[in-house]
């Protein structure tokens, strides 16, 4: 049996990005595939110009939100899929077979919770952003996992939602907690999967994105980062000496 997959889009006033991302969903030719559309009541066109596609979506709301991750909750609430994966509007596949190159890995002998590639990261010029095979607690200190390259095993959602007091890393902290204290099994897929913009949110305000991780952090995981923090300022003291 195929395993089915669901495209999550959160939309808010960005029609032009929404003119990018939708068509570069529906081209994929993987199959079986829902697409999934959740609008934070946008004024500025994105309504009609999803309602004009709406033949080929499984679900599609515009209506006011609490926030990007409100809104991914609610289309996690909506989906369907045995895997989702959250392309935002602005962001596109890297080509028609993005969602191809995970096939090998959707199977019952490989149920992996997540599985991921890597990105092409578009802003002045172009570069490919690469991901580890191995995720360590280290890793996530200083980085992430990318969501519009990521698929998440729905059931995953079963134990926490993204935190929708967050602002811009809710989904950083999903994949901390999945990896580092639920032990989320996980794939490295080494493919581009993904275009990514660099001019979203977390782009604008990376203050924010180190003050809401360290907040995380001494929360979640405060024995271990002290840990962490003490150790690079040990490795920097021996490279002074």
């Amino acid at each position: 049996m195929k395993v089915k997959l669901s495209i999550i889009t959160i939309n808010y006033n960005n029609l032009k990005g929404l003119e990018r991302t939708m068509p570069s969903v529906l081209a994929q030719r993987y199959e079986p595939l829902e697409y999934l559309v959740i609008d934070g009541g946008s004024t500025d066109g994105s309504t009609a110009y999803i309602a004009s596609q709406e033949a080929a979506l499984a679900y599609w709301v515009s209506e006011p939100d609490k926030g990007v991750y409100h809104a991914m909750n609610k289309g996690i609430n909506k989906a369907k899929g045995e895997y989702l994966l959250f392309l935002n509007s602005g962001d596109t596949f890297y080509s028609q077979d993005a969602l191809s190159h995970f096939k090998p890995y959707l199977t019952p002998t490989n149920s992996f919770d997540l599985l991921y590639g890597d990105l092409n990261v578009i802003s002045e010029k172009e570069w490919i952003k690469t991901y580890p095979e191995t995720l360590e607690f280290s890793y996530f200190v200083k980085d992430t996992l990318p969501h519009p390259a990521t698929l998440i095993k729905r059931s995953c959602f079963r134990d926490f939602l993204y935190d929708e007091h967050l602002k811009i890393a809710s989904d950083w902290k999903f994949f901390m907690l999945g990896i580092c204290k639920k032990k989320f099994s996980y794939q490295y897929i080494n493919t581009i999967i993904a275009n990514f913009y660099l001019d979203g949110i977390s782009s604008r305000s990376p203050a924010l994105v180190k003050l809401e991780r360290d907040q995380v952090l001494q929360r979640e995981f405060a024995l271990s980062f002290n840990f962490y923090r003490l150790n690079q300022y040990l490795k920097r003291a021996i490279k002074l000496k």
